[in-house]
């Protein structure tokens, strides 16, 4: 039997296990193990994600506000810098080395985290600060901010390296390395569940943590907010050591089977250095019009949840301005997320795929972010006509513009989980080895981050207009529709050129 043909059996049973689950038996051994390294990956995004809202938005002199900063003088910089280091080491490491020499400084960065956290207070410039905030101009007192908040300013900058580096570009390269066209319409949707069991899971993880927490804090005398956050920064260490022991467990048995891969295959992972320098990569964008179509997806959806994420979080920053109730609500829209992913996940995405090919799975993802956004900013927009309404019914408009927000933020994330991130990962499959390495490093860390750069610019630009961004969503939403209209366009464009490569060359008769 084909062992890359879906699974139908001859009974009813067989033919729904082929739609939910079109696994083979001996393919468990290649595809749990991934699983297990996605699901790590994922949860400590989804932990660092939410930790990294909560210290900025809630903090004195900080803010949602404060985010559009963060991301073009923190986090574009920052990932420039990683950009120009990984491709130095990719030169001189194998990429068993390169991946563990990638991970290392988030492990050192968080474990040294843990420690400094107890000391913020005393190492930021609270009274310079306090000082000079009233007299600085919006624009500079936001700058300002991140001087003031410099620990979290540099946690919020490590947080969003770690989605580019650990999950799209170690990860997907990674898997894009190891698994085969055929494989991937059946594997990568899949994949995402152990992302979404991650989702769940943090909801579970923030209880735990919490009660220890505090019974940590009364032994040892400190404020319960701090004993937790220490405790999360060790769980988000113990997991970056364990995605190292899998990857390491991968790569000697998995990785060494004669049944995934040849004698040739083998020596490949073993003994290639995927060569690249800086110039190179965005030398092979320039040049490929198919990877300029990848990069349009990764930048527009950057520019589109940047765009739509910061106006939720501003207002739910008014509804839970305290740290642990902004934590509490985080983690219970993490739970929600999951539990709405992984049921696309089992049911829907890898169907679509299969069924419906490339391209009608990789349109749902901005048609989905059309739709809601159209009602969270149309919400917004109309919030005070609706005040004495909803008064009726003993609730207010910020209450009811955050759950809005809430509901948007969980279904796009959900369908850019099982859509957007497989599809984008199957376009880089036919692609040759050179391509893949340069054009996705260049997309994944930088390209990505010039999208989420390109939504803060907006987002700064709206702040210096109107002073704050709950005075401008009419604007924002005009940029945010224009955004997706480009996404569709793009999205249209490879899929046509994804199916004529991945179409199976005709073989001459010998």
């Amino acid at each position: 039997m084909d062992p890359d043909r879906p699974v139908h059996g001859k009974d009813e049973f067989g033919r729904i296990r082929g739609l939910v689950w079109p696994i083979h038996g001996y393919e468990l051994r290649k595809l749990l193990p991934m699983l297990l390294i996605f699901f790590f990956v994922s949860f400590i995004y989804s932990i660092l994600r939410n930790t990294k809202d909560t210290f900025v938005v809630t903090a004195p002199g900080g803010g949602a506000d404060l985010i559009p900063f963060l991301k073009v003088y923190g986090v574009i910089p920052v990932s420039v810098c990683f950009m120009i280091i990984y491709s130095k080491l990719s030169n001189v490491l194998t990429k068993q080395r390169l991946f563990y020499a990638s991970l290392a400084p988030f492990l050192l960065y968080f474990l040294a985290f843990a420690f400094l956290f107890p000391a913020r207070e005393a190492v930021q410039p609270v009274a310079w600060f306090d000082q000079w905030h009233a007299r600085l101009p919006a624009w500079v007192a936001s700058l300002a901010g991140m001087a003031r908040n410099w620990v979290f300013a540099l946690f919020y900058v490590m947080a969003e390296l770690w989605g580019s580096v650990a999950l799209s570009l170690l990860f997907w390269g990674f898997a894009n390395d190891v698994i085969k066209v055929e494989e991937s319409k059946r594997f990568y949707a899949l994949f995402g569940v152990g992302a979404n069991l991650a989702l769940i899971a943090v909801k579970f993880a923030n209880h735990g943590l919490q009660v220890v927490g505090g019974r940590l804090a009364e032994r040892c005398g400190m404020e319960p907010w701090t004993a937790y956050v220490t405790l999360l920064m060790a769980l988000v260490a113990a997991c970056i050591l364990a995605i190292m022991a899998i990857y390491r467990w991968i790569d000697r048995r998995v990785l060494t089977d004669p049944r995934f891969y040849s004698e040739t295959d083998q020596r490949a992972f073993r003994t290639q250095r995927p060569k690249l320098s800086l110039r190179q990569a965005y030398g092979f964008l320039l040049r490929s019009r198919y990877l300029r179509y990848i990069a349009v997806l990764v930048i527009a959806y950057g520019i589109t949840t940047n765009l739509i994420e910061v106006t939720w979080k501003t207002h739910l920053g008014l509804l839970h301005p305290d740290p642990q109730g902004y934590q509490d609500y985080m983690a219970r829209v993490s739970l929600a997320t999951g539990a709405v992913t992984l049921f696309l996940m089992l049911f829907v995405a890898n169907n679509v795929i299969r069924r419906f090919g490339w391209t009608v799975a990789a349109l749902s993802t901005p048609v989905v972010f059309l739709v809601t956004g159209v009602g969270f900013f149309g919400f917004i927009l109309f919030e005070d006509a609706l005040a004495p309404w909803l008064a009726q019914f003993g609730t207010t408009p910020l209450a009811v513009a955050v759950l809005f927000g809430t509901v948007q933020y969980a279904t796009s994330k959900a369908t850019k989980y099982s859509m957007f991130d497989p599809t984008k990962e199957m376009a880089y499959i036919p692609l040759d080895q050179e391509s893949k390495v340069k054009g996705k490093a260049a997309i994944d860390v930088v390209g990505a981050r010039l999208g989420k750069a390109g939504g803060a610019l907006v987002n700064q630009l709206m702040i210096g207009i109107y002073h704050s961004l709950r005075a401008a969503p009419g604007p924002i939403a005009v940029i945010l529709f224009g955004t997706i209209g480009g996404w569709i366009w793009a999205d249209l464009k490879l899929g046509r050129a994804f199916e004529r490569r991945a179409r199976p060359r005709r073989q001459d008769p010998v």
